[in-house]
């Protein structure tokens, strides 16, 4: 789909080396011994590195790029965020060697990872020593050769004939570098300096234009051109040039770098950076630095959102800086402009009802404020005074800005989530609501947990018989448990050689722990592996151990019509499905009269057994929830993976607490998604599509989970009232009821996005209470009398 510049090239090695490389080729994933910052024209399948040794590189044959590991924080060396893998400059200083692809769009692992180029020809970053599959490049059985990484800084996949199969510049993450194509739906995400995703993009949208954007809720900058062509494509060059260009190749619009006229200049990059500006950057090979030769939003401060939450951005003589909203909190944090924007170090804004005098407005002359989310403000046409005294005397009002343009524009801010700019050529003055008085808000610090070691003591009996009993039955029951044991290892045994004899799976033995291809069994194999279904885990569900020691589950699909050829898509759809919240799909069995699916088996059993079992004590109540929460968290990842990660995405349509079973470590694994879409092909005639039902279905779950109730019916009125009164006993409940409540909403499109949910978990992106008129959705009907009843006034205004 991209262009890409130069061509990959055949590798020439030794015999002795040769030779070398078929040994790793039987291997399968093994590691390619190399020297530092070797250049290498391509390594063959089995190729590997480690994340053990980061002065390990792979290197461009021009020597300007390196692919390897390398620290994920490299604007913080204090702050441990973990490794990535990629591609960076090869330029000497850490400064210099900015990252301008990675893997997964910069996912972070430990140390204790490998990269490598598998036996089947697939890219893949695993976490070890679980082996999990972190990344992959989804490119098995497609004839996969030999990786290149090429002088212009792209990593290929080359088949027999040197057939481009895969390439990074079809999957830009932040960066765009000369020759490299931009199409829709592409984007540029810019990096984090923490884990967490960052809010800015780099879009173009399918009418060509171009655009920064926060969360795809603001634009806040665009480009400008008013031809009607259609366009086909952005590039960048070699020269600094960003264009769209037309079907027949025709340049509409473009901006350039100030130096592209400079011939000395010959490295250069476009990026979209953790400040959520977007940037050409030129490398100086005389004082070895990058310079910015163009910037998409001169002012910084007009970037969205730049300082975060509760913070102002302004300038002063060194440039742009970020102050707090309030005026106690500006000697506690003003700094230069945070690249990591979105996180600010001010105070959260004061609970306005909890006030014990009157409110009052604070006066923030030429500036603006804006809610960061929801990013929705009101406009209505008042005078400076009335635009204060409206937002005085209304309760849903945080705070307001007055233009003083002429134009009479008063916007209101309904969420306490503000951001804004100012500076004295700025033509508004905001008012922000306060307290009158001061409130004395006393946090009270608890002691951690302390563990008073208990020390057990045991008395011994005196007496000689009591002893010489105890001895008989000890030795008594030892020797029965040793027949029984010995009884027992004959019959296994025998049972295993009969299915080794019956089942291939001496190839499933054989290879890494990555393989992931199914096994296909027929109906008596099955009986075999299940002993004839005797270990009955749950409804249609029975446990079953393989050959290789690897416990599984086999689940039986009654009354499932479906074709062959339908039943072999679905499964290889969830075959490759790869996450680590996903029970993965280990192998299948079709026939006319039986449809089985084998899973990994999952130890500690399902979500519900464990929510609602009463050996949960509330003595240490904090950990329960924090549980809970990390529960939730991951059944989020694993939708959001399902919705839009996957490479075939599928909807979970039966999510239930009954499908998400539990390993030893508490980690949560979804089971059963798709069945319903899939395989059942069952009609429906709802108006809203299954993944928006997979988001009312979580937010009872979220529901579920909050209260440890299995029936939710009664909670929803309840935790609403909650809410409005302050009852939940944390904000991190609160933050989870609210987004539970926004996932059910009657109306489709008012429910939030998966990503939206996963960074509300997270804590990293905050939610305001649902909107007016909240109503939940019942099967989306509810008649007119039922909405009434259930309708909940948050204090919002009309």
């Amino acid at each position: 789909m991209r262009h890409f510049v130069g061509k990959g090239r055949r590798a020439h090695f030794s015999r002795g080396l040769g030779s070398v490389i078929a040994v790793y080729l039987l291997l399968g994933f093994s590691f390619f011994g190399f020297c530092d910052d070797l250049p290498m024209l391509s390594v063959p399948l089995g190729f590997g590195i480690s994340g053990f040794d980061l002065r390990r590189n792979w290197v461009s044959q021009n020597g300007l790029f390196a692919f390897g590991f390398f620290e994920g924080c490299l604007r913080d060396p204090d702050y441990d965020d973990g490794l990535v893998v990629g591609i960076r400059y090869n330029l000497g200083t850490k400064e210099a060697n900015v990252p301008v692809w990675t893997v997964g769009g910069g996912v972070r692992v430990s140390v204790n990872s490998t990269f490598g180029l598998s036996a089947d020809g697939r890219l893949v970053l695993c976490e070890n020593p679980s082996s999990l599959i972190v990344w992959s490049s989804n490119t098995s059985n497609l004839g996969v050769q030999k990786a290149s990484l090429l002088d212009n800084g792209n990593l290929v996949l080359f088949g027999v004939e040197d057939e481009i199969l895969w390439q990074s510049f079809d999957s830009p993450t932040s960066t765009l570098l000369p020759g490299q194509s931009f199409r829709f739906p592409q984007s540029l995400r810019a990096p984090s300096t923490k884990s967490i995703s960052s809010y800015y993009n780099f879009v173009i949208h399918c009418s060509g234009e171009l655009a920064l954007v926060w969360e795809s809720n603001v634009t806040y900058w665009r480009s400008h051109w008013s031809s009607t062509a259609n366009i086909k494509e952005a590039r960048f060059d070699s020269t600094g040039v960003l264009g769209l260009f037309d079907g027949t190749n025709r340049s509409v619009w473009s901006v350039s770098s100030k130096d592209s006229e400079d011939p000395s200049i010959v490295v250069r990059h476009l990026r979209i950076d953790p400040d959520g500006n977007l940037r050409i950057y030129s490398w100086d090979s005389v004082l070895l630095l990058w310079k910015i030769g163009w910037q998409a939003v001169e002012n910084q401060c007009n970037v969205f959102g730049s300082c975060g939450l509760y913070s102002l951005c302004g300038f002063n003589s060194t440039g742009p800086v970020c102050s707090c909203l309030y005026e106690e909190s500006l000697s506690h944090w003003t700094s230069p402009l945070r690249m990591d924007a979105g996180v600010s170090g001010c105070k959260k804004l004061v609970d306005l009802a909890n006030c014990k005098m009157r409110t009052g407005m604070m006066v923030l002359k030429h500036s603006v404020l804006y809610g960061l989310y929801p990013p929705h403000d009101v406009d209505i046409m008042l005078n400076e005074e009335d635009c204060r005294q409206y937002c005085l005397n209304e309760t849903s009002c945080i705070a307001v800005t007055s233009k003083n343009d002429g134009s009479g524009l008063c916007t209101i801010k309904r969420t306490s989530f503000i951001s804004g700019y100012g500076n004295p050529a700025v033509p508004a003055i905001s008012f922000l609501k306060v307290c009158l008085v001061p409130q004395a808000v006393s946090a009270q610090k608890t002691n951690p947990h302390t563990l008073s070691s208990r020390r057990l003591i045991v008395h011994a009996s005196s007496s000689d018989f009591v002893r010489a009993l105890a001895l008989i039955g000890l030795t008594t029951a030892m020797g029965c448990l040793v027949v029984q044991m010995s009884v027992f290892w004959i019959i296994y045994q025998g049972r295993k050689t009969r299915v080794r004899r019956r089942i291939p799976f001496e190839k499933y033995d054989q290879m890494n722990r990555d393989y992931s291809a199914l096994i296909q069994l027929n109906f008596e194999e099955i009986k075999q592996l299940t002993t004839n279904f005797t270990s009955q885990l749950g409804p249609s569900i029975f446990k079953s151990i393989l050959p290789n020691k690897t416990p599984i589950i086999a689940k039986v699909l009654n009354n499932v019509a479906v074709s062959e050829k339908d039943f072999r898509v679905a499964v290889s759809i969830f075959g490759g499905t790869h996450h680590r919240n996903l029970v993965a799909l280990k192998g299948f069995c079709y026939d006319q009269k039986h449809k089985i699916l084998l899973f990994e088996y999952i130890s500690a059993g399902s979500l519900d057994k464990w929510l609602f079992s009463e050996e949960h004590t509330r003595k240490h109540e904090e950990e329960f929830w924090q549980q809970r929460l990390n529960i939730a968290l991951g059944v989020a990842r694993a939708l959001a993976y399902l919705h839009s990660e996957c490479q075939n995405c599928v909807p979970h349509g039966n999510l239930k607490l009954e499908n998400v079973m539990l390993n030893e470590m508490l980690v949560p694994k979804v089971m059963d998604f798709g069945l319903n879409n899939l395989i059942s092909r069952e009609a429906t005639t709802s108006s809203e599509s299954a993944s928006d039902r997979d988001i009312y279905k979580f937010g009872e779950m979220l529901i579920q989970i909050v209260t440890c109730k299995k029936d939710t019916t009664d909670m929803k009125h309840h935790l609403v009232e909650d809410i409005r009164e302050q009852k939940l006993e944390s904000q991190e409940q609160e933050r989870v009821v609210k987004i539970a409540l926004w996932c059910m909403q009657n109306q489709p499109f008012l429910r939030p996005s998966i990503g939206e949910i996963v960074k509300v978990l997270e804590g990293t992106l905050p939610v305001d209470n649902p909107p007016s008129n909240f109503a939940f959705g019942v099967d989306n009907q509810i008649d007119g009398e039922d909405q009434k009843e259930i309708e909940v006034d948050f204090g919002v205004g009309s």
